[in-house]
């Protein structure tokens, strides 16, 4: 008699959509933050890099770094994508939960679950796009000897300083705050962008992406700031990005970081130049 409410427990979560999507989401996010951590195929893990961090602007100096061949290229891009995943997905779990559970609610319920990964990855094709231009970028700052290659960060201060008052800035721009709304508001967003069908998952996605890209690639270049592998900056901007999104007054607390990181960035600039 034991079992049967056993066997009925596990059917109920099987068929429970919204539990099977956190489950993966929980997955995904763990697996590529063990994946950031541990600094595949990198010199160092990100534990070694947190260890070895020093102020903006002047990193630890440790030689020359690997070259860029296309190979590495491939590799660093992965590891930008895989950083990715694990620091936005969290802030798109509520848009993706409200998809299943409207899905599950219609006559294509069965395909709930299936609709959800795609529209998944959708948004992660997004950042993807968003890897490969920032692996560009750094590959770009390396050649001008603007980032210190082996530690990945800005070691100059006045371009630290600058990518600081530029994310400041742009926390008061029109398209932050465009983009902000349609993060902040799952069902405005999926009310707006409906699509049927496994190609309109897929599409709805890739729309939330450029949304989320459009509120957060500023926030994501202060990585070259405190240093792509630097632990205490992943953990916070990804905490930092879930707050924005879902905090009340969410306007008012981006224009609060806004204001610190111009007058971060300013003080920055300046004292690069004395």
């Amino acid at each position: 008699m034991s079992d049967t409410p056993q066997i009925g427990f596990v059917e109920r979560l099987v068929r429970n959509d919204r539990v099977i999507v956190i489950i993966a989401v929980i997955t995904i996010v763990a697996l590529a933050g063990i994946y950031t951590i541990t600094g595949v195929g990198m010199n160092m893990s990100a534990f070694d890099m947190t260890a070895m961090s020093k102020p903006i602007g002047a990193p630890m100096q440790m030689g020359k770094g690997a070259n860029w061949t296309a190979t590495y290229a491939t590799l660093i891009a992965l590891m930008w994508w895989v950083m990715m995943i694990a620091m936005m997905t969290p802030s798109a779990a509520p848009t993706l939960l409200l998809f299943t559970a409207l899905k599950h609610h219609r006559k294509d319920k069965q395909n709930a679950v299936y609709y959800s990964g795609l529209l998944l990855a959708g948004y992660l094709i997004i950042w993807a796009v968003f890897s490969i231009i920032a692996t560009s970028l750094q590959w770009g700052l390396e050649t001008l000897d603007l980032i210190s290659a082996a530690m990945m960060t800005v070691s100059s201060r006045l371009l630290a300083g600058f990518i600081l008052l530029s994310a400041g800035l742009y926390q008061f721009s029109e398209l932050k705050s465009a983009c902000l709304k349609h993060c902040r508001s799952p069902a405005y967003f999926l009310s707006k962008n409906n699509r049927s069908g496994a190609f309109g998952a897929l599409m709805m996605g890739m729309h939330h992406g450029v949304y989320c890209l459009g509120c957060c690639w500023a926030l994501m270049a202060l990585l070259f700031v405190g240093g792509i592998m630097n632990l205490y900056w992943i953990v916070g901007l990804a905490l930092y990005v879930l707050a924005e999104k879902t905090v009340p007054f969410g306007g008012l607390f981006s224009r609060a970081t806004g204001v610190i990181l111009i007058f971060t960035g300013t003080y920055v600039t300046f004292s690069s130049l004395s």
